[in-house]
């Protein structure tokens, strides 16, 4: 390494070096791609179902509520704004504030669950089940799936958020956090997929 090489880097400020590294941990990264992965397949085998039963599937998605499904988008992207304000209240030194921004995504991820819930509970109602057509399977597998990423990602907001103030996370120490905040941001990226697939493209 030359003179002016060990120079620049030495004179490079810290806080910068910093900010390069990847935000969160690395495993919680190979979780997300592997769970991408998974859910990118799973679009693409939607896909290719709908290509083959058209009708059937035209007449699953004309049953299912827009509304509801944007309210869901709605709150997803306001709980991902809400976490990443978090992460910069931590970031900047204020423990509790980030907490509360924590804790506030997720009570948007709750408000998520508690409308999927009313959408299962009326689908059901209404005589749709993993059983009535090919549609109606993989409308619960797709969404039920997500479901379960988002109440995963809840409980893990929910912990963060609980234990900010107590671990002292702030300024440079919020790698929990950030890790935490990824994989609900990759779980919000899922449903801006999943919602105009499953409900709105025809």
């Amino acid at each position: 390494m030359s003179a002016d090489t060990t120079t620049a880097s030495a004179a490079w400020p810290a806080s910068a070096r910093q900010d390069t590294r990847l935000a969160g941990d690395l495993a919680m990264w190979l979780i997300i791609g592997i769970e991408m992965l998974t859910f990118g397949l799973m679009f693409i085998v939607f896909s290719f179902a709908r290509m083959r039963e058209p009708s059937v599937f035209h007449a699953g998605q004309a049953t299912l509520d827009l509304h509801l499904g944007a309210a869901n988008t709605a709150l997803l992207l306001t709980g991902s704004w809400c976490a990443a304000r978090g992460v910069q209240a931590l970031r900047g030194g204020t423990a509790r504030r980030g907490a509360r921004w924590l804790w506030g995504a997720a009570g948007f991820g709750v408000g998520f669950l508690l409308l999927k819930s009313l959408e299962y509970r009326a689908k059901v109602r209404a005589g749709y089940d993993l059983d009535t057509d090919t549609f109606w399977t993989f409308y619960y597998l797709l969404t039920g799936f997500h479901f379960m990423h988002v109440l995963a990602a809840v409980l893990l907001l929910a912990g963060i958020a609980w234990l900010a103030p107590r671990r002292g996370w702030k300024g440079g120490n919020t790698h929990a956090p950030e890790t935490v905040t990824a994989f609900w941001h990759m779980v919000d990226l899922l449903w801006v997929v999943l919602f105009p697939l499953v409900y709105v493209l025809r």
